[in-house]
């Protein structure tokens, strides 16, 4: 019996806010298998081809239902392919760290996103998760109250817009991956890598739209691509920040920030139905991913299975997550996000 396949045991298991053997102990768990990897590559890649096609047949024929029924199954698919992008960058997604990379770049065409300057900054955010000295990097931006409070009332306004909602989920996403992903953003003076690679996928993307363009021509390619990247950009910044951004979170400083007590209780359990549990490819599970982040996600639900105690630690639910929206602000006083609103509220200090 092979570690991938062995159970995980149960002996010594505690608390994991307590025990500080949980990163050795989830070893069991990271070992990739290549075939279950290949039906994933597959059962995603394959309708997400077939859904855009059929798109674009349904305009040809002037079957707008059709059009507006795939739009959401054919984003909740390139979602998917990104999870498994991202799973390549984490080189948990098959066992060759080769074909990892190389498939990581091809999905990268797809999401817009470049594949090898992404996994450093990726990288960075596993690294830094709730530390206030290392945001910045692959992260929503958050300001503490006092940071917020010192700025001035132009300052206070531009956060106050960055975190509006509409912003956030909607001119953000657009943001991000038309045009900030087209420039090594925060890598700019970090040598010749970032560059490579982020010029390297907008080649690649540019030839990708101009042969499909010549294909199908740019009216199909633009009605049925940009609405898929579009739609499935803004599920994916909703996905993230709601993995860090809840009431329950965690930030810390200095020698307090901890590794493992940040994973567990800085990472949020999003608990979704099913479907969206598919889709999103069990990101939800996002505690322990922080906790080891080489476990493939088609093995995440294997540590819940077999430790339970991982269920209750940062649960958000579907509906419980509508609420995240209106948080902004660290407390540093209080240890939680706050809303605008309740920074003119009156504030009992703990």
């Amino acid at each position: 019996m092979t570690m991938a396949t062995m159970p995980a045991t149960r002996e010594h298991a505690a608390n994991p806010t307590e025990d500080p053997n949980w990163t050795r102990r989830l070893m069991a768990y990271r070992d990739p298998d290549a075939l279950r990897g290949s039906l994933e590559l597959a059962v995603t890649t394959i309708p997400f081809v077939l859904g855009w096609a059929v798109m674009c047949w349904a305009l040809y024929l002037g079957w707008f239902w059709l059009y507006a029924l795939l739009l959401a199954p054919t984003a909740g698919m390139l979602v998917r392919l990104f999870m498994i992008q991202h799973d390549c960058g984490h080189g948990s997604f098959l066992p060759s760290k080769i074909v990892n990379d190389w498939i990581g770049r091809a999905i990268s065409v797809l999401t817009l996103t470049p594949y090898d300057h992404w996994r450093r900054s990726h990288s960075i955010h596993h690294a830094t998760a709730g530390n206030l000295d290392s945001r910045g990097i692959g992260d929503v931006d958050t300001l503490t109250v006092a940071e917020y409070q010192r700025r001035s009332w132009f300052g206070r306004l531009m956060y106050r817009l960055y975190r509006h909602p509409a912003v956030l989920f909607g001119l953000g996403p657009l943001w991000l991956f038309f045009l900030q992903n087209r420039l090594p953003m925060g890598f700019m003076l970090k040598g010749w890598r970032p560059w490579a690679s982020t010029m390297a996928t907008n080649f690649a993307i540019a030839a990708a739209a101009a042969l499909m363009i010549w294909a199908i021509g740019w009216r199909p390619f633009v009605l049925v691509h940009i609405p898929v990247v579009v739609l499935g950009a803004a599920a994916g910044v909703w996905l993230f920040y709601v993995q860090h951004q809840f009431d329950e979170t965690l930030w810390t400083k200095g020698e307090a920030w901890d590794f493992q007590q940040t994973a567990l209780h800085g990472s949020s359990h999003y608990v979704l139905p099913a479907v969206l549990r598919w889709f999103s490819a069990n990101i939800g599970v996002h505690h322990v991913h922080h906790l080891s982040s080489r476990i493939p996600f088609y093995r995440l639900p294997d540590v819940l299975r077999d430790y339970p105690e991982f269920r209750a630690i940062g649960r958000l639910t579907l509906l419980e997550s509508v609420a995240c929206v209106r948080l902004a602000l660290w407390d540093e006083k209080l240890k939680r996000l706050v809303s605008f609103r309740e920074l003119r509220r009156p504030r009992v200090e703990r």
